[in-house]
């Protein structure tokens, strides 16, 4: 096991793509929106802010690189200190059809994308990093729906990020996954220190109790730098457990819409929660440059 952490970082997860916004309506939609959001999450003191982009109109994920773009020309226009993470998980999107009629697929849930398509943004826009979903599963969305994540579709999506100078920020959501990363750092398609996110607590991903968290620490690749989040009233329980097992923190509306029972937050809410947890815990929050520093980031734009 790691030592706990005597300093840490926050990312926030600023919107998502999941159905939050029929929750909630502080869930930023529009880039104008996400952006505003992604600087009041820094300004409470998140080094990193997670961004997705949403479909104005309808609120529901879209890979559209024009809002990508004009979310990131927001953010670094207001001169606001922080690393910039996108997203690369859209476009891996199955939904199969019936149960004794898998084939053809639910065309208006599926959405299957190659390795350089789900790259453009990320190549336009050269954020410092963008994740990497490392598996594919049965994901919690109901029906038949799975993340497809292939270790081929991996590979090639890293070694892209490799030539592109952007760290990918890697989305471990079951055991598994680990497997497939000590490979991709073996091989040196990923970089030392690799970064890593423990996703706890999706069905149908590795359960949020510690035994299983612990079992992931302890595989994971030499050097690794990771953060760890679960979802809903255990987000802000696992500010606390992360940094115990030597890890940094995310926080976010893509995770979680309240701040308590019934009452629902913004990102700035969450962030500032979760520096009150670490700040009482003694943990020193790192800034948006010791990030880059310790993960070997290039700031472009």
């Amino acid at each position: 096991m790691r030592s706990m952490s005597t300093s840490a970082f926050i990312t926030c997860a600023v919107t998502g793509a999941g159905d939050s916004t029929g929750v909630s309506d502080k869930v930023p939609v529009t880039p104008e929106q996400i952006a505003n959001s992604a600087i009041e999450a820094a300004q409470a003191g998140a080094a990193v802010v997670h961004i997705h982009v949403r479909e104005p109109s309808t609120g529901k994920g879209s890979r559209n690189p024009d809002y990508y773009r004009e979310v990131v020309e927001r953010v670094r226009a207001s001169q606001t200190d922080v690393v910039l993470n996108l997203t690369t998980g859209m476009g891996g999107d199955l939904v199969l059809g019936a149960i004794e009629q898998p084939l053809p697929v639910d065309q208006a849930g599926t959405d299957m994308a190659g390795a350089t398509e789900r790259m453009v943004h990320v190549r336009e826009l050269l954020p410092e990093i963008c994740t990497l979903d490392c598996g594919t599963m049965n994901f919690a969305a109901g029906g038949e729906y799975i993340m497809v994540n292939t270790p081929g579709m991996v590979r090639e999506m890293a070694r892209q990020m490799k030539d592109l100078g952007v760290k990918p920020e890697v989305e471990v959501f079951d055991t598994g996954d680990l497997v497939l990363l000590n490979e991709l750092v073996k091989e040196g398609i990923i970089e030392d220190p690799s970064m890593v996110q423990f996703c706890m607590g999706i069905p149908y991903g590795a359960p949020n109790d510690p035994l299983t968290m612990a079992a992931m620490v302890n595989n994971l690749p030499p050097g690794a730098v990771f953060s760890a989040f679960s979802i809903g009233r255990f987000q802000l329980a696992y500010a606390a457990q992360a940094v115990l097992f030597g890890g940094n923190v995310r926080v976010g509306l893509e995770d979680n819409v309240y701040l308590s029972k019934g009452v629902l937050a913004s990102n700035g809410d969450l962030v500032s929660r979760a520096r009150t947890i670490l700040e009482a815990m003694n943990v020193r929050l790192k800034t948006p440059q010791e990030v880059r520093d310790e993960l070997g980031l290039v700031k472009h734009g």
